[in-house]
């Protein structure tokens, strides 16, 4: 159970500092118009906000004192 504080702690800690500096982004696809069997969508890139990073750094850093400190 330690090792997996541990583990997760870490990659929180790497994910949450990627999202901070704006490196984690997605696509979403939106339908714009839609007629009959003819469709047109958009490619939108969206990146996660930076607020979610310092989150996920915060509970990094917590996972990873509770692995640190259980025996």
């Amino acid at each position: 159970m330690r090792i997996g504080f541990i583990l997760a702690g870490l990659i929180l800690i790497a994910l949450g500092g990627a999202a901070f500096a704006g490196k984690l982004d997605f696509t979403h696809d939106k339908e714009v118009v839609k007629i009959g069997g003819l469709s047109a969508s958009v490619k939108e890139e969206k990146s996660l906000p930076q607020w979610l990073g310092v989150v996920g750094v915060a509970v990094g850093l917590a996972l990873l004192g509770a692995g640190a400190l259980r025996k």
